[in-house]
């Protein structure tokens, strides 16, 4: 093979890593379709409604309570002697309403409601931030596994062409049969690798389709030179300090403090008296009378006042209930704490992570240029007979698992970045129109 077969070969490689497919999809697009599609989110959505909805339902029971009722009867009434019997009926309606007007625990109970409408933002937006993460995921997991196939299947024309040159070397006696056994061999491992990249695609493609509920779904590859800035803020403790305050995880663990210390109140309002403003209503008809009188009479009674209740012995019941809630009270501070370590780990582990990241593109790009440097060095030693064609076929190895490795450390720094969002709770939907901006237009 010689070098001026090289540029073709690098052009091949270069048009199908760079190519966007008819129709294809960006990471936004992608996104959007899994909110729309995606059960667990659909799933984290529905009980971000219910949630809300029950905590509504906790303003009930500090608002007014009122009730309509009415009543129908038939009596009859038999008299001896002389045996007479007579028949009377009795319709009566009753309107009533009350307001609490002291009542710690439906109090407790209110603010509680609140507290749940808070953990249930916070539910959701883990929910959300999961969602973005796993589309990305998923999204270059299939950018990845093209690459990959697209490499392989350039290692197998080298190869092929490295296996071609070699037979024709040995039916003209300049080379031996050793080096056609070698590129053969080479050819066949190649074949067995494209093989696994392409149901590797296959199975990537499958997860995508699955989580946006589209048929074929095509990325929009990476535009390229990819350049990915760093981290900003360039300090892990101020990553883990944006964590304290916009992490659902630590939002979440802090709301059921606060629910737990409400929780206690409700239980100590066992040992406090209520107050009630109460009314009613109620309009009485007695048709042909009643026992006393045989005739017709109706009767309005209208009542107003106060009620109070002072609990005095609930057999030690209240006693046990706040020692209850104190303890699970001392659980959700313990729960908080861990959420916190937590949190600052996964911040420290993502943020450590993205710049050995960053790190290790730089060092693989280098190593790219030298492996391209290497093998065209090995391929003219071979061509004056100072190389071996497994020197070339190893060259050419090399220089293939470097591209593809180039290729996934800079979709694990993209998803490094999304994950150090996550970890400290940062992430939004808004970043993905930033990752959007680094794809082919």
């Amino acid at each position: 093979m010689t070098p001026s077969r090289l540029v073709p070969l690098a052009a091949a490689l270069a048009a199908a890593l760079a190519a966007t497919p008819a129709g294809a999809q960006s990471l936004l697009e992608l996104y959007e379709s899994a909110r729309a599609y995606d059960a667990a989110w659909q799933s984290a959505r529905a009980q971000y409604d219910a949630n809300l909805s029950r905590a509504e339902q906790a303003r009930a029971s500090i608002l007014p309570q009122a009730q309509l009722s009415a009543t129908a009867g038939r009596s009859s009434i038999e008299v001896k002697p002389p045996g007479a019997e007579r028949y009377f009926g009795t319709q009566a309606t009753t309107a009533s309403a009350s307001q609490p007007l002291y009542r710690p625990a439906n109090w407790a109970t209110y603010q509680q409601g609140k507290l749940q409408a808070e953990l249930a933002q916070a539910q959701l937006t883990a929910a959300t931030q999961d969602l973005i993460l796993r589309v990305s995921q998923a999204y270059f997991d299939v950018l990845a596994a093209q690459d990959t196939l697209a490499f392989v299947r350039a290692q197998k024309t080298a190869v092929g062409e490295q296996l071609a040159s070699a037979k024709r070397n040995f039916e003209v006696g300049t080379s031996t049969i050793t080096d056609t056994r070698e590129a053969q061999a080479r050819f066949d491992l190649v074949t067995a690798q494209e093989i696994q990249a392409e149901n590797d695609l296959r199975v990537r493609r499958l997860a995508l389709d699955t989580l946006t509920g589209r048929s074929n779904a095509q990325p929009v590859p990476l535009a390229t030179p990819l350049s990915v800035p760093a981290p900003e803020p360039a300090s892990v403790e101020a990553w883990v300090e944006q964590a304290e305050a916009s992490s659902p995880n630590i939002l979440q663990a802090r709301t059921n403090v606060d629910i737990a210390t409400w929780e206690t109140e409700k239980a100590k309002a066992g040992h406090k008296p209520t107050l009630d403003l109460t009314a009613s209503y109620t309009t009485q008809r007695n048709i042909n009378g009643t026992a006393a009188s045989p005739a017709d009479n109706r009767t309005n009674v209208g009542q107003a006042g106060i009620t109070f209740t002072l609990p005095l012995f609930g057999g030690f019941a209240t006693q046990n209930r706040i020692r209850e809630t104190l303890s699970l009270e001392e659980k959700a501070r313990a729960d908080l704490e861990a959420a916190r370590r937590n949190a600052a780990q996964a911040t420290r582990t993502a943020y450590f992570g993205l710049v050995s990241g960053q790190g290790q593109v730089r060092a693989l790009e280098a190593a790219e240029a030298s492996s391209q440097s290497a093998l065209e060095a090995n391929r003219l030693g071979y061509q004056v007979g100072v190389r071996i064609n497994i020197d070339v076929l190893n060259a050419q190895s090399q220089l293939f698992q470097t591209k593809r490795d180039l290729a996934q450390a800079r979709y694990n720094v993209l998803i490094g970045q999304l994950r150090l969002r996550q970890a400290n709770g940062t992430l939004v939907p808004e970043d993905l129109q930033r990752l959007n901006a680094l794809l082919l237009k």
